[in-house]
This record gives C-alpha cells, sequence and structure tokens, in this order.
C-alpha cells in the first residue's frame, strides 16, 4: 500500500476500472433534483437524469460535499499510518477544497492527523481533475511522500489543457457558472461556444455549427499532440457517436489509445447540459 493516499471528488468522471487500478479515493458531490439530494457517486446510470434535465422547468442544483464527508474519509486513511493528497473541482466554480481544507482543520484541531493532509485546488474539473488525480496517484504508487505527490499534480495541473464545446450557454447562464463567458450571452444563439476551465469557466472562440466545434476539437488535439501532452482525454455528455468520432481521429493523431473516454456526470451536466463535447492533453510522463 502506498505511504500516501490520494483523494479525490466525484467530478473527474474517471472509467471505474481505471480509479480502481489507480487506488483513488472518492467523496462525492450531490446534485438536488426530482425533490432530492442525491450522492452522484450513488447515481450509477446517468440516463434519468439527463432525460430529467432536458425538461425540467427548473435547473437541479449542485452542492459540496460536507466537511463530515471529507471525515468520513479522511479518517480510516489517516488511522492507516498514510498521509493524503486531496485534489478537487476548482474552488473558483465550487466551495469543495473550502469542504475540504476545513476537514483537515478539524482533524489537526482533534489530534487525528489533519496535518498530514495536503489540499490541492485542480483549477479544473472532468477530464483535468482526472488527468491530475491519476498523476498523483502515479507518483504514489512510485512510493512518493506527500511533498512530491503534490508536487506531481501540481506540475500535472500546470501542463493540462482542456477544451470543451456546448450546445449552448443557456445552462452556464442559468446555474450561475458562466464566468467570463457572460459577454457572449447576446450573441449565443447562433454559435457553438468553445472554452476551457481555469479559475473560472472562459471563453476560448465561438463557431457556428457542430461540424466546426469538431473540427477545432481535432485541431486542438493536434496542437495539444505537436506540444508534447502525448496522453490525451475525450469526454461527453450523451454525445457518444461523436465521442467516438473524436477517438478515431485522435488515434490517427497520437499513434495511442486515448487515457480516457468517458461522460460527464450531472454535477457538471447540471451546468454545461447534453451535447458537451470535450478534448484533453497532459505528457504522459507525468503519469509514470
Amino acid at each position: 500500500m502506498p505511504p500516501v493516499a490520494v483523494v479525490a471528488d466525484t467530478t473527474h468522471y474517471l472509467p471505474s476500472e481505471s480509479v480502481r487500478e489507480s487506488g483513488l479515493s472518492l467523496v462525492s458531490l450531490y446534485v438536488n433534483w426530482h425533490g432530492r439530494a442525491d450522492r452522484e457517486s450513488e447515481l450509477g446510470d446517468f440516463t434519468e437524469f439527463y432525460e430529467y434535465l432536458r425538461t425540467a422547468p427548473e435547473l437541479p442544483t449542485t452542492s459540496q460535499p460536507s466537511v463530515g464527508d471529507f471525515i468520513e474519509v479522511y479518517e480510516p486513511l489517516l488511522a492507516d499510518g498514510r498521509d493524503i493528497v486531496s485534489i478537487h473541482i476548482s474552488a473558483g466554480i465550487s466551495g469543495t477544497c473550502d469542504s475540504a481544507r476545513q476537514a483537515k482543520e478539524r482533524l489537526a484541531e482533534q489530534g487525528i492527523g489533519g496535518e498530514r493532509i495536503v489540499v490541492v485546488d485542480s483549477e479544473s474539473s472532468a477530464g483535468g481533475l482526472g488527468c491530475i488525480a491519476l498523476a498523483a496517484c502515479a507518483a504514489a504508487a512510485g512510493g512518493g511522500d506527500v511533498e512530491a505527490v503534490a508536487k506531481r499534480a501540481e506540475s500535472a495541473r500546470e501542463r493540462l489543457r482542456l477544451w470543451f464545446c456546448v450546445d449552448t450557454l443557456e445552462y452556464l447562464r442559468r446555474g450561475g457558472r458562466i464566468g467570463a463567458a457572460q459577454a457572449w450571452l447576446g450573441t449565443a444563439l447562433k454559435i457553438k461556444p468553445i472554452l476551457t476551465l481555469g479559475r473560472e469557466i472562459t471563453p476560448i472562440e465561438r463557431v457556428r455549427t457542430s461540424k466546426r466545434a469538431f473540427e477545432r476539437m481535432v485541431e486542438y488535439l493536434q496542437s495539444q499532440h505537436d506540444e508534447g501532452c502525448d496522453a490525451w482525454v475525450v469526454q461527453h455528455i450523451r454525445a457518444p457517436e461523436v465521442a467516438d468520432r473524436l477517438v478515431e481521429r485522435g488515434r490517427d493523431i497520437f499513434g495511442s489509445e486515448p487515457l480516457i473516454v468517458s461522460e460527464v456526470g450531472p454535477v457538471i451536466g447540471t451546468h454545461v447540459g447534453p451535447g458537451l463535447i470535450g478534448v484533453g492533453g497532459i505528457p504522459a510522463s507525468l503519469l509514470e
């Protein structure tokens, strides 16, 4: 067992086999819909949720894990003598990192080892968070101490690049997560916005058609390859056929299989809506 445990929240949307193989521990965010609050980790298939999202008169809401949720995950790991690097969705769009830091402080005050926890703001989510978490897990599996694992996560954050395209800005507007893309709202009816995520949602460019958006995603994968990011990811929301076509084009570019292909779940999906396609890249050396 590695001396350092890596904890992430559920907005990484890694395939379940990647989570198992990496040894990643999880803390779930919540989605509030149908008059109930569900842990995202317990929703399983997302079909029912996205059918609801398309027709719901009011947008579902999402919420961060509680301090208690973090303590429930942290305590057994600390009791096993392991240090913890806890990596989470960008603090610019969620209070998850704050909850993690409060849990760390409470455990330190109680003398249970909170000082052995390092909280890292991924400044990303979805495939970006997934890549950073996998990089940290690789460093932990190699025997790195807590400082080395946290540094690997930070290095991955610096090198990570992630673009995504949404069908409409309406979900981002209604959910209050639109960030700097606010300026596009008045002209967004007939465009496909291409965005990135750092501290906030940031606009990259506007294109007119889904076909052009797809080609820009392919061009972005090519640029990532050219810049030395030889591990790559593809994610989508209710667009598996488009994702498959992106994977085909990505194989031609990279000559390898993608690190991640998965569907983005309800916590992020609530704010971006069905039809999202996203791609990203990171140097494979950070995953070794």
